[in-house]
């Protein structure tokens, strides 16, 4: 079933996923099933500004099981941005264990096609910066051009070229990911909240709602007849277009817990009870109050990631505390 959200609703580009399973090896991270822990509940509050999330895991086992956790972030391409913010690591990320914080170090990836190419990266030479942050990005944050060599080195390995923007750029899409070691007693309940600003994407190239981009939030009639009765006050000569945000949040990666998700309720919050919200997602999503919705599904099993549209924003510009930040 698709849900949207259209009462009185809006959004910017913002990124964020499930806890998961995985082993860092050479190649990056690698993600794999557990048949001890279950993740028992999950409560995803998802805003434009902040997203939070509280999980209870639950070592089924009779015995202690050791870890390693990681949170991957939505990748982005390396060129070709939504947004002149939609890139680096999201501000204010904070990790906690049975209400005490736990230290995490951060493993970037480069990938191709959904192929990990970090590794040629690193062998072309091209430092972290360099394959997070591309020209584009050089009025902000000052990263070192590649060489001709490098250039032509990666387009042999047909990483660069000019199939992105028409003009010579990477071709990679970067993703950030939070990493720690995690136990996880037998028999006994483990409870890890998430707090993060996600990462911005806005503009007036965001504030258009074309037929695509309608689909793919499932916009129904009464979302539609709500975005074009407030667009026709923002519209100009170039057409309709209202301030908006749009969140990205990773689900899949729930699979890798024993069972899936056992409890898990998802809450979207607006900032104003003018805004618009619009997703794809099953279930029935009810109203908590004036900024509020929330649905709540059993053993759920995620086909898809999340991708929800907020309209109608008064604040959708970034602001200093979204900017891109390199952290080790």
């Amino acid at each position: 079933m698709k849900y949207a959200v259209a009462a009185a609703l809006l959004f910017p580009l913002t990124a964020g996923a499930n806890d998961a399973i995985a082993t860092v090896a050479a190649g990056g991270i690698v993600l794999r099933k557990t048949d001890a822990i279950a993740m028992k509940k999950e409560v995803l509050t998802v805003g434009y500004r902040r997203i939070t999330v509280d999980y209870e895991f639950v070592n089924e086992s009779d015995t202690d099981v050791e870890e390693t956790v990681v949170f991957p972030m939505p990748a982005y391409p390396a060129s070709v941005q939504v947004s002149d913010t939609y890139y680096g690591q999201p501000g204010g990320f904070s990790v906690t264990v049975d209400g005490k914080p736990v230290q995490t170090r951060t493993v970037l990836a480069a990938l191709h096609d959904g192929v990990d190419v970090t590794a040629q990266l690193r062998k072309a030479g091209l430092s972290d910066a360099q394959i997070a942050y591309g020209a584009l990005f050089s009025d902000r944050i000052k990263v070192p051009p590649l060489t001709a060599q490098q250039r032509q080195q990666l387009a042999r390995l047909g990483l660069f070229g000019d199939e992105r923007t028409g003009e010579p750029d990477p071709l990679w899409d970067v993703q950030f990911n939070y990493v720690w070691q995690q136990r996880f007693p037998a028999n006994k309940v483990v409870r890890v909240h998430h707090a993060y600003r996600p990462l911005i994407g806005t503009g007036p190239g965001e504030w258009v709602l074309d037929a695509d981009e309608a689909k793919r939030y499932c916009a129904d009639a009464a979302f539609l007849k709500s975005w074009n009765r407030l667009a026709a006050r923002h519209g100009n000569d170039a057409g309709r277009y209202l301030p908006a945000a749009k969140v990205a949040y990773i689900l899949k990666t729930g699979n890798t817990w024993k069972r899936g998700i056992e409890d898990f309720t998802l809450n979207l919050v607006k900032n104003d009870p003018a805004e618009l919200v619009s997703l794809c997602f099953p279930g029935t999503f009810k109203k908590v109050d004036a900024t509020t919705y929330q649905v709540r599904l059993r053993n759920f099993q995620p086909t898809s990631d999340l991708d929800v549209y907020f309209g109608n924003l008064e604040d959708a510009g970034a602001s200093e505390a979204d900017m891109p930040r390199l952290n080790k």
